[in-house]
């Protein structure tokens, strides 16, 4: 059996919103907008954008949160250890964190993703021009 700490984070799963003014630029939230979009409950969507917060605000004070204060985040965040491992392990396999030397960082990997799909999406199946995106 694979420990929640060591399960695979390669995807995730993104609730994508056909209607306009589902768009996250029109929420009042749009860091909890897309959170929801991630996780099913309120409650971990709140959790999972105070956990990208505190890694925003350490990221920029250049003091990067470390993977062995796991412990203190999980007592910030006030969840279990499974929990906490599910939710980081989703936003690492969404691509919106990085785990690199032995550090939480904000990854642009979850932008460049979609940019592609959109690209993608644009040109093989809408025959659009590329430099009509």
């Amino acid at each position: 059996m694979v420990s929640i700490k060591d399960a695979p984070r390669t995807s995730t799963t993104l609730i994508i919103r056909s209607d306009s003014g589902s768009r996250i630029t029109h929420s009042r939230d749009p860091y909890y907008s897309l959170m929801r979009r991630l996780f099913q409950e309120d409650a971990t969507a709140r959790r999972g954008q105070q956990f990208l917060t505190i890694i925003e605000e350490r990221q920029k004070s250049g003091n990067a949160v470390k993977t062995s204060e796991w412990e203190s985040i999980m007592k910030e965040l006030d969840v279990g250890r499974a929990s906490f491992y599910a939710m980081r392990n989703k936003l690492l396999g969404a691509g919106l964190i990085s785990n690199k030397n032995k550090e939480y960082r904000l990854s642009s990997q979850f932008s460049k993703d979609l940019i592609d799909m959109a690209n993608w999406w644009s040109t093989a199946i809408l025959n659009k021009d590329p430099d009509e995106i």
